[in-house]
């Protein structure tokens, strides 16, 4: 399976939810090897009702740091 974020490994996964209810909470998933990305059940179900792209819902960049110029005084 390739990584939605950054298209590298993915590989699947038992996780275990210690805040869960139920014990044991765990459940399956996939873990991307490169950028950590994680996809279970429910991130897919939600990434299904709701089809649009990550970079449509991005913000303009607005401003940031720079660096100034180095300059000597003598």
């Amino acid at each position: 399976m390739g990584c939605p974020r950054c298209e590298n490994l993915m590989v699947q996964e038992t996780f275990v939810d210690l805040e869960s209810e139920t014990y044991p909470g765990a459940f399956w998933g996939w873990r991307c090897l490169v950028c950590g990305a994680i996809l279970d059940p429910v991130i897919l179900s939600h990434q299904a009702e709701r089809p649009e792209s990550v970079v449509s819902r991005s913000r303009p960049r607005k401003g940031g740091i720079m660096a100034a110029p180095h300059t000597e005084s003598g």
